[in-house]
């Protein structure tokens, strides 16, 4: 879908953070509305038309994911983007749970979330491109060792590699390796789309 088809609404509390996203995302050509707050973009959710969302998960009125939440109960679809800080990733897991397309970690490439916003653009069009189906991903994920899906369920749950490699009792970098070994069988080309591909078939609790 072309970016000049859909407005991008950007929620995040802090005001410097507004601005630079609109403005790398303006200049990007797409058009932006912001808020400041996840209340203030529930109030005119409904009329927004087509539009994408970009929400901050840690805010003080309302998080990313109860925004989410709030947005499903009242049957507003909007694809949306969730910007996690590092360690974040079971809150950005929920968020995802909840309906969000994709999360990016903090820091970020400019480049990473206009490409994430694409994604989500996707899902406006018609007929969006479906994801791999589940049959597909079961073979995938059949070709997984033992420990490799011992290392996948600790790695959706947002467990860093120390912490894996602790319980497991192997080193980091041999959990390196096998977190490597997954991305390739699985064909995921990234972190949220492992996750996703995980709530798909059941594997995160």
């Amino acid at each position: 879908m072309q970016i000049d088809n859909y407005v991008v609404h950007i929620v995040d509390d802090e005001e410097p953070v507004r601005k630079s996203l609109a403005f790398l995302l303006t200049m990007t050509g797409f058009t932006v509305r912001v808020h400041d707050s996840a209340s203030s973009f529930l109030a005119s959710a409904k009329t927004v038309g087509k539009a994408c969302l970009i929400t901050d998960l840690r805010m003080p009125d309302m998080s990313g994911v109860e925004l989410l939440e709030k947005l499903k109960e009242t049957g507003t679809s909007i694809p949306a983007v969730v910007i996690t800080g590092h360690g974040d990733v079971p809150m950005a897991v929920a968020a995802m749970k909840a309906g969000a397309v994709d999360f990016i970690e903090k820091p970020f490439e400019d480049e990473t979330l206009v490409e994430a916003i694409k994604r989500a653009a996707s899902q406006l069009e018609e007929s969006p491109a479906a994801m791999v189906d589940t049959a597909t991903l079961g073979v995938r994920l059949d070709s997984l060792s033992e420990r490799e899906r011992q290392v996948l369920s600790a790695v959706v749950a947002g467990l860093p590699n120390k912490t894996i490699g602790f319980d497991l009792g192997i080193s980091p970098r041999t959990v390196e390796v096998h977190r490597a070994n997954i991305m390739s069988k699985m064909q995921a080309r990234n972190l949220p789309e492992l996750v996703r591909m995980s709530i798909a078939m059941g594997l995160s609790s």
